[in-house]
């Protein structure tokens, strides 16, 4: 059995299941990344780094509604299966009133978290995405299950999604955007023009889901991550964008993923595990 790190260690009070409003859910999957790996580490790093946090996020202190941290999510299996254990630990989580924070590993683990969320709401739900690219291939490297195609599962599903930061993605992907009026904000656009005037859709369900691909933030600041693109996501923007997706909604869970740990540099773990408590500090006062 795998040791537990607990997010952000001895500081917090390690919650039961039931007493914790967040569930920290680490899925360190890596099977089909395309470029620079390491997501497999990424949990490890992230729960390591957390544990050098400071409790108050200079707003509100997360950790107060209580944190569970959950053993890593057995991967050793075919992606289906890692699909399943994720399914079921996020659908236990949700049984449980809770909020899932799922700590990948490759994109590709979020659908697991996806379906687990279809079973309880159908489709009252959304996802916004932040992230470089747009992941909606259809297939990738001879997958339909690569971390490249995850959005386009979840758009299969007909489950409504609205993309912020992309800035790399294919022509196949450009056209299925424009041809099924794919809500996005582009890197540039944002760069160009702020986030002030952002709001989701006053059409999308109500219940929200957020899934960050830590790639989304400018490689400038976050390199450690397999595919980094320059024009990205700058801090404060970023979080201000996170406030605005769950203004007046329901954000019923996260996940934070492919983050790639760089052996040396421990400055990028902690802005991975300082993003997670962020989001969750987001949620809070969101409540």
């Amino acid at each position: 059995m795998s040791e537990i790190i607990y997010f952000h260690g001895d500081d917090v009070r390690p919650s039961a299941p039931e007493d914790a409003f967040f569930h920290v859910i680490p899925v360190p999957y890596e099977r089909t990344v395309s470029y620079g790996g390491g997501t497999s580490s990424g949990p490890k790093a992230i729960l390591e780094a957390s544990c050098q946090l400071e409790l108050f996020d200079t707003k509100s202190i997360p950790a107060d509604l209580g944190i569970y941290t959950a053993l890593p999510v057995d991967c050793s299996g075919t992606i289906k299966e890692t699909l399943q254990n994720v399914r079921n630990e996020v659908s236990d989580t949700l049984d449980m009133e809770k909020i899932p924070v799922i700590i990948g590993g490759e994109h590709t683990v979020t659908y697991g978290a996806i379906e687990a969320l279809y079973d309880k709401y159908g489709k009252d739900f959304c996802v916004v995405q932040f992230d470089a690219h747009a992941d909606l291939r259809d297939e990738y490297d001879g997958t339909k299950f690569s971390h490249a195609c995850v959005m386009k599962r979840i758009f299969d599903l007909d489950i409504p999604f609205f993309q912020l930061g992309t800035r790399s993605y294919s022509m196949e992907e450009h056209n299925l955007r424009i041809r099924h009026n794919i809500q996005f904000l582009d890197g540039e656009e944002i760069c160009r023009n702020g986030v002030d005037g952002f709001e989701l859709p006053p059409y999308f369900p109500e219940n929200v889901f957020i899934t960050f691909d830590i790639d989304g933030l400018d490689s400038a600041i976050m390199p450690a991550t397999g595919t980094p693109v320059p024009g990205g996501l700058l801090w404060f923007d970023a979080l201000d964008l996170v406030a605005k997706s769950i203004a007046g909604r329901n954000c019923i869970g996260f996940d934070v993923v492919e983050y790639s740990p760089i052996k040396g540099f421990h400055g990028y773990d902690f802005t991975a595990a300082q993003l997670v408590y962020n989001i969750m500090g987001i949620i809070q006062r969101n409540s």
